[in-house]
């Protein structure tokens, strides 16, 4: 990271960085108590905080609180591992301060989701915090739900109520060029505004016929009956209808072109 970036006072830049036997000897003298040993495991830690928040940097969260709450969830995992465990600490720590991130970005999110949901999902999230420690490797939804006796569509959609809102104009991919959006991703073929201005055409074309014509185009071709059949039910030949209907797209016809 070139020059000064500070994030709550830290010099970002100059972050320590621990060797690995470092941190096994820390790990160790932190689980006995040392609380001096905790305090260099939390400073050379760190650059593991601000790496799991970069994920998080397109929420508009601002890069402080996010730090803070990355920082609670690195001392977290600190009081918790088991330096006993044949785990490296960052397999074990990364999910647990990118959960304590979710938390916080869930409680604040300006989308309020029900209180049964959110327990839920806490639960899931706690549940996939330990699996992926556990096994090495982030748990897929249907050991979740196998570990939780929940249902894996309950699992699927309380992590979907707390995941962040994302904007329509958020970059999916780029190459060198104008990025492609998720809005690009996401656009309607069908809705576009030629089709709305031949649709509002169309109605206030519609608009001018007579009562009978309406009913007559409306029974034959939204109804999907036969021009013998609407003959019975508006009481009128089946010339009539067939005259009637004609003269009626032709109106149409006329004032949606004009």
């Amino acid at each position: 990271m070139p020059g000064k970036v500070e994030i709550c006072g830290v010099n970002t830049a100059r972050l320590k960085i621990l060797s690995q036997k470092e941190m096994d000897t820390l790990l160790r003298q932190s689980k006995a108590g040392d609380k001096a040993a905790r305090e260099k495991l939390i400073e050379g830690n760190l650059r593991l905080v601000l790496s799991v928040i970069q994920r998080f940097d397109k929420r508009g969260e601002s890069p402080d609180d996010l730090f803070q709450v990355g920082c609670i969830g690195l001392i977290k995992a600190i009081s918790n591992f088991d330096p006993e465990k044949q785990v490296r600490f960052s397999t074990y720590g990364v999910p647990m301060i990118a959960g304590e991130v979710r938390r916080y970005l869930r409680d604040n999110s300006a989308i309020r989701v029900s209180r049964s949901i959110r327990d839920v999902a806490y639960r899931v999230l706690q549940c996939k915090e330990v699996m992926t420690a556990r096994m090495g490797r982030e748990p897929t939804l249907e050991e979740i739900a196998k570990e939780l006796d929940m249902e894996r569509e309950i699992v699927s959609e309380a992590l979907d109520a707390v995941c962040a809102p994302i904007s329509l104009y958020d970059p999916v991919y780029a190459d060198g060029g104008d990025p492609l959006t998720v809005m690009d991703q996401i656009h309607d073929t069908k809705n576009t505004e030629n089709t709305w201005m031949e649709h509002i055409a169309l109605k206030e074309a519609f608009r001018r016929l007579g009562d009978r014509e309406k009913r007559i185009l409306s029974l034959r071709f939204v109804g999907g009956k036969t021009q013998m059949e609407v003959a019975d039910l508006v009481g009128i030949s089946q010339a009539q209808v067939s005259r009637l209907e004609k003269n009626a797209i032709s109106i149409l016809r006329k004032n949606i072109v004009s």
